[in-house]
């Protein structure tokens, strides 16, 4: 699967039929700070991702 991440590196790594929050998990990234979009639809941490998909993980910032 391929991964676009944050900071605008991206990388492929094999895994299929992982659940997006250990695939964060396994980059080191907590969930609760990005929102992931699957081959272009947000989607929620217990989505499964595969070999085929296309992740691109966006950190979102709020204040007030």
């Amino acid at each position: 699967m391929r991964i676009a991440l944050p900071d605008g590196s991206k990388l492929e790594i094999a895994e299929d039929g992982a659940s997006i929050e250990v695939i964060l998990k396994n980059l080191g990234i907590n969930s609760e700070e990005v929102i992931v979009a699957k081959n272009g639809k947000i989607v929620s941490e217990e989505e499964t991702a595969g070999d085929s998909d296309e992740l691109k993980v966006v950190r979102f910032v709020h204040g007030g």
